[in-house]
């Protein structure tokens, strides 16, 4: 058997690999990182942070590698799934979203907003669901979890402004799609909701309270 030889990066392979680069600025490397990161996520459900990061890992190329920004990777995942996803993602995009509003009426106590890629539209049925509760006592939604015997993980994961925030990650059925999905309540204090319906870097609000998911399932 022939030795293995050292992996060589070579553009034109990942443009096979990934026919969607056709379309982003040739030779923009963190284009194709943006590309080859945008099928992870797609395809595997993995988060930005972590597509990236394999991204570079696959493509050989080092740690201190300029990596695209989180906006430049969902611009590559809407192309993704416009290519590769059409006629699939918006049936299961659908989905999540009806089990995002069952669990948003559950904790309509908790101010509950919606965010993530369910609700930005980029959702497939390996993403998970992120929603974000803004209480009044940091603790009165795992309490109510706990009254109504849901079974729960408690976990420290990074918030909206880059903090430690306490989540609450619960894994729901989804009949639609016959799969086990990833709910994740994220704790707030109420006084962080003003600061969390400012418009993101694109200009959109970046996350929907109950009505507005009720009228994204209406259209």
């Amino acid at each position: 058997m022939a030795p293995l030889q050292p992996y060589v990066w070579c553009a034109s392979a990942q443009v096979q690999k990934y026919p969607f680069m056709n379309s982003f600025e040739p030779h923009s490397l963190k284009a194709e990182i943006a590309a080859a990161a945008a099928a992870m996520v797609v395809e595997e459900g993995l988060e930005y942070g972590p597509a990236k990061r394999r991204a570079v890992k696959q493509m050989g190329l080092t740690s201190r590698t300029e990596l695209p920004g989180n906006d430049e990777i969902e611009d590559a995942v809407h192309e993704y799934i416009a290519l590769f996803c059409a006629e699939t993602q918006p049936v299961e995009l659908r989905a999540l979203r009806e089990l995002a509003l069952v669990w948003m009426q559950r904790m309509a106590a908790f101010r509950p907003y919606l965010g993530g890629a369910v609700w930005h539209g980029t959702a497939t049925r390996l993403s998970d669901i992120y929603i974000q509760l803004f209480c009044d006592d940091s603790k009165s939604a795992e309490i109510a979890l706990i009254e109504h015997n849901v079974d729960y993980e408690p976990r420290t994961v990074t918030g909206f402004w880059g903090d430690s925030v306490e989540a609450l990650s619960i894994r729901s059925v989804c009949k639609p799609l016959q799969e086990t999905v990833g709910v994740h309540l994220m704790v707030y204090d109420h006084d962080d909701l003003r600061g969390a319906l400012r418009p993101d870097a694109k200009g959109r609000t970046p996350r929907g309270d109950l009505a507005a998911v009720e009228r994204l399932l209406a259209l």
